[in-house]
């Protein structure tokens, strides 16, 4: 179920959301609710990626498996 949650912002940065909500042609509170949402999930995936790479013996099975530099000189497992 969704919730709603109500912050105040300055009007400079109200006037930012404006302009970028507009160029993707949405509502600001849409644009404001989707950047969050994104935020969020971005910030959920490198705290378990951090805490994936502090498990002892993992950051070598992550070498091991994608190779030390992400592209196409990666190994698939």
């Amino acid at each position: 179920m969704a919730k709603e949650i109500r912050i105040e912002v300055d009007d400079e940065t109200y006037a930012e959301l404006q302009r970028l909500a507009a160029d993707g042609h949405e509502e600001p509170d849409q644009y404001a609710s989707r950047r969050l949402t994104a935020d969020l999930a971005r910030t959920r995936f490198l705290e378990g990626s951090a805490l994936f790479l502090s498990t002892p013996g993992m950051r070598e099975e992550f070498a091991r498996r994608f190779g030390p530099q992400a592209g196409p000189s990666a190994s698939v497992a």
